[in-house]
């Protein structure tokens, strides 16, 4: 069943970030989804005038975690709030700032009255943690799985980040990606330099360009277009396979040399 009294508010961060701020009308309290920088999210909270009851980090990096002091100090302070709940990866405890919550890949927990499914998603880093909140019919995965791309690999390894991927898009079609950074036009370009002869990417990459040039953000992202566009998501798909002059590899083998080409764009 579908939680219509969810509401998830997309926030632009720093120069290409997206911080998310879940609003659940029915338990009148939001969460959080990583923070680049306090400032927009206490914006939105403060708008909302809602009580922020937990803060959830996808993984490690500054660009995720560096505005956590000043949202704390915000929510405690001129919010007039109780402290949020951090929640984070247990495995990367020692890397995050402080954890009131530690959690694992296959745990499930409440956020603001809704619950959620943890996957681990690494290769971007080591211990990367998305967000599956089914009845809202999103996922939280920063920096791995992106809107028609994929994060670098600065930790883990291609096997690594093509089993998360596979676990990402055997979620329902239907879920919306809520990734960490407005990449999508570069990524649209590299898809493009692919060779791939497909009218969806055509489409898409219309609507990229229409979008980005209005100020829109091209994030949340379907998994059902995600599909059909990401060739990352498609390192077992024959059509594009064969554009890449990789027939009949292994999708490992033709995920590897993908991921290096884009390094290399």
């Amino acid at each position: 069943m579908v939680n219509s009294n969810v509401t998830i508010y997309t926030l632009p961060c720093l120069s290409d970030n997206y911080a998310y701020v879940v609003h659940n009308s029915a338990s009148g309290t939001a969460a959080v989804v990583d923070v680049p920088e306090a400032g927009p999210l206490v914006d939105k909270i403060s708008e909302l005038n809602v009580p922020v009851t937990d803060i959830f980090l996808t993984h490690h990096h500054w660009d995720h975690i560096d505005g956590l002091p000043d949202l704390q100090a915000a929510l405690t302070g001129s919010l007039g709030q109780v402290p949020a709940r951090v929640i984070g990866a247990k495995a990367d405890a020692h890397r995050l700032p402080a954890l009131d919550k530690a959690v694992s890949p296959g745990d499930r927990l409440t956020l603001c009255g809704i619950e959620g499914d943890i996957y681990d998603v690494s290769g971007h880093t080591l211990g990367h943690l998305a967000l599956h909140l089914p009845s809202a019919k999103a996922v939280f995965t920063a920096d791995s799985l992106m809107a028609m791309g994929c994060g670098r690999l600065f930790e883990g390894s291609a096997a690594q980040m093509w089993h998360s991927l596979q676990q990402l898009r055997a979620l329902p079609q239907d879920t919306w990606v809520y990734s960490g950074h407005e990449y999508t036009a570069s990524n649209m370009a590299f898809t493009q330099s692919l060779g791939e002869d497909n009218p969806a990417i055509a489409a898409r990459a219309a609507q990229i360009t229409e979008d980005r040039a209005a100020g829109r953000p091209t994030v949340p992202s379907l998994l059902a277009l995600e599909m059909q566009t990401n060739p990352f998501l498609r390192a077992d798909d024959p059509a594009l396979q064969a554009a890449v002059g990789m027939a009949g590899a292994t999708a490992e083998q033709v995920f590897t040399e993908i991921r290096a080409q884009k390094d290399r764009f």
